[in-house]
C-alpha cells in the first residue's frame, strides 16, 4: 500500500467517528503547498549531476509548518506528501504550535563526498529560501541528513536573510542546537511506552525487546531500555541483525557498530537477518527503519504483545487490522516518536528567545509533552472506543480542525 493511501486511509476511518464534514475533510487532506525543484550541482570529477528535490508543506493552521529533509534514492511525491500530513497530525498530537511539513532530495548520500553534499544542500536552500523560514517552515534532520546539514542550510538560508538560526531544528549546539535533542525521539519513545505500561501496573524493565533499525532512533531508543534496566534481544540494521535471548551487551553493540558500521557480525549474539526483529518472540517489537514495513502479508507473522513504533508509518492500515485481530496493542507513530518534533519545537522556542536550556530541562518538559499527550490519547481512545492509532489521528484532526474554523477557510 501506498504511503499517501495508508495516511488517508487513517485519517478518514479517525474523520468519520468525530464526525467531520466532508468539505473539511477535503480541506485538511489537501497538502497548502508542493514544490518540486531541479538541484544541479557540479561533481567532484567536473561532470555535472541534476537531483530533483521536494517540499510538500501540508497544513499550517496551528502554526509554522515543520517536517524534516531526507536524503535517499527512494524519496518520490508520494512519500514525502504523506510523511508531510503524518507530521501536521504528530504535530497536533502532542499539541505543539505546528503544521506539518516534509522534504527530500532523491539522491544517494554514500555515493556523494561531503563536499558534494554540502554543494547539493546549498542549491537546495537557494531553491527553497522564499517559502521556508523560522515562522513559515522549519526543517529538521531526517534519513541521509544530520546536524552537518542543518548548519550547511542555517548558513546558506542566512545568506539572504541575515543570521537566522531559527530556520531549521537538529543543528550542531555551537550554533544554536539544543541539549538533548540527538537523543531526543528515542527518549520520548521511552517516556511513551512508560506512560503505556504503566496503565497495566508494569514498566519498561518488566519486558523484553526487539528493535529493527539501529539508526539514530533505534540506538538511543536501545541505549536508554538497556538504561533502564530492559532486556534488548534482537536488533538489526540494513546490513543484517543479532540476537541473543540472556540480552544483548548494547554498550558493546554500539561500540561494534561505530567501528564497522553495522551491527552486522557483533559477536555478542545470533547472527540474524536485517527482517528477523520484526518477528522475533518479545514482549515489545519497535520498527524503528523503513515505513511500509508490516502489511497484511507478514503481520501474522509478529510475535510481540506490544508494537511501538519508531519509525513513520512503517504499520499499513490491513496490518493493523490483523494485529488487533490478535490482541496486539499498537503504539502508533503520531504519538510514539514525536519526541524530535518535540525537542525541536524545544529549539526553536531557545532560537527565539536566544536563551538556552540545560539538558535537564529539556528532558523534564520532553516528559511532560508526552505524559499529557497520552493522557490526551487515552481519553480520546476510551470516549470513542477505539484503538491508539484512530484515537491518535481522532484527537489531532480535531485540534486542526478547530484552528482551521476558528481562522476561517
Amino acid at each position: 500500500m501506498k504511503a499517501t493511501e495508508a495516511t488517508n486511509q487513517n485519517f478518514s476511518k479517525a474523520a468519520r467517528l468525530i464526525g467531520l464534514d466532508a468539505a473539511l475533510e477535503r480541506s485538511l487532506l489537501v497538502p497548502f503547498r508542493e514544490i518540486k525543484v531541479e538541484c544541479s550541482i557540479r561533481r567532484d570529477d567536473g561532470s555535472l549531476a541534476t537531483f530533483v528535490g521536494y517540499r510538500v508543506q501540508h497544513d499550517q493552521a496551528r502554526g509554522p509548518m515543520k517536517g524534516g529533509i531526507r536524503y535517499h534514492h527512494e524519496v518520490d511525491p508520494d512519500e514525502v506528501n504523506a510523511l508531510a500530513s503524518l507530521m501536521t497530525w504528530k504535530t497536533a498530537v502532542v499539541n505543539l504550535p505546528y503544521g506539518g511539513a516534509k522534504g527530500g532530495i532523491a539522491c544517494k548520500p554514500a555515493d556523494l563526498s561531503e563536499i558534494e553534499l554540502e554543494r547539493l544542500t546549498r542549491t537546495f536552500v537557494e531553491k527553497l529560501h522564499d517559502v521556508i523560514g523560522p515562522n513559515v517552515d522549519i526543517p529538521a534532520p531526517d534519513m541521509g541528513t544530520s546536524a552537518q546539514t542543518m548548519a550547511w542550510i542555517v548558513d546558506e538560508y542566512s545568506k539572504f536573510r541575515g543570521y537566522s538560526p531559527a530556520v531549521v531544528t537538529g543543528k550542531p549546539v555551537e550554533i544554536g542546537g539544543s541539549l538533548g535533542r540527538d537523543a531526543a525521539t528515542g527518549r520520548g519513545l521511552l517516556y511513551a511506552a512508560e506512560c503505556l505500561f504503566a496503565d497495566a501496573g508494569k514498566s519498561v524493565r518488566d519486558f523484553t525487546y526487539s528493535i529493527q533499525g539501529f539508526g539514530n532512533v533505534g540506538s538511543w531508543t536501545a541505549r536508554l531500555l538497556a538504561d533502564a534496566g530492559a532486556k534488548v534481544i534482537a536488533v538489526s540494521d540494513q546490513n543484517g541483525g543479532v540476537k541473543n535471548r540472556q540480552g544483548i551487551d548494547v554498550t558493546a553493540l554500539l561500540e561494534h557498530r561505530n567501528k564497522t558500521g553495522s551491527v552486522k557480525g557483533f559477536a555478542g549474539g545470533e547472527a540474524t537477518s536485517a527482517e528477523a526483529p520484526l518477528f522475533e518472540e518479545c514482549d515489545v517489537m519497535i520498527p524503528a527503519a523503513l515505513g511500509g514495513v508490516l502489511h497484511k502479508d507478514n503481520a501474522g507473522e509478529v510475535r510481540a504483545k506490544y508494537v511501538v513504533e519508531g519509525a513513520n508509518h512503517p504499520t499499513d492500515p490491513e496490518a493493523d487490522e490483523v494485529l488487533a485481530k490478535r490482541g496486539v496493542t499498537v503504539l502508533p507513530d503520531i504519538y510514539a516518536n514525536a519526541g524530535g518534533v518535540t525537542v525541536s519545537y524545544f529549539e526553536w522556542v531557545q532560537n527565539l528567545q536566544h536563551f538556552y536550556w540545560n539538558e535537564d530541562r529539556v528532558n523534564s518538559e520532553l516528559l511532560r509533552v508526552m505524559s499529557s499527550a497520552y493522557a490526551d490519547l487515552k481519553a480520546t481512545a476510551k470516549e470513542h472506543g477505539c484503538d491508539l492509532r484512530t484515537a491518535a489521528f481522532a484527537l489531532a484532526i480535531a485540534r486542526v480542525a478547530k484552528a482551521t474554523r476558528l481562522r476561517g477557510i
